[in-house]
């Protein structure tokens, strides 16, 4: 007998297809070059493996921070990918309110709406999606 698969999509997902596939790109990574790395190993093999999937990528971009109309300070976040999604990169294997408040941040600054946190951790990827919507 043949089984009726239905898709489900939600609709209130941001940006889901690129999502699955930069996802897709760090499990990959993950597969090919495995645990016990430092960040900057991973973010050059993701920078690569993004590229070569068709994304644009844009490395170490700055946000600037401004507060009442003045510039108080910049962060810098690992990739901002398509122009919309931010990127960020980390070796270990939790996932704290810092990280999720640091993307946030990016978010914020740059007025977009999707960051995603990946973690490379010695069992695989952990992600988290964050989002920045009004």
């Amino acid at each position: 007998m043949g089984t009726n698969v239905r898709k489900v999509r939600r609709a209130d997902l941001v940006y889901p297809e690129p999502s699955y596939k930069i996802l897709g790109v760090l499990f990959k990574v993950w597969s090919d070059i495995g645990f016990w790395h430092k960040e900057k190993i991973y973010q050059r093999a993701v920078a690569r493996a993004l590229c070569d999937s068709g994304f644009e990528v844009k490395e170490q971009l700055p946000a600037k921070i401004v507060f009442k109309g003045e510039f108080i300070g910049v962060y810098y976040f690992d990739f901002l990918v398509d122009d919309k999604i931010v990127l960020e990169l980390k070796v270990r294997n939790y996932f704290s309110k810092k990280d999720i408040e640091q993307v946030y941040s990016y978010l914020k600054a740059k007025d977009l709406k999707l960051g995603i946190i990946a973690h490379f951790t010695q069992s695989g990827v952990k992600y988290k999606r964050v989002l920045n919507v009004k």
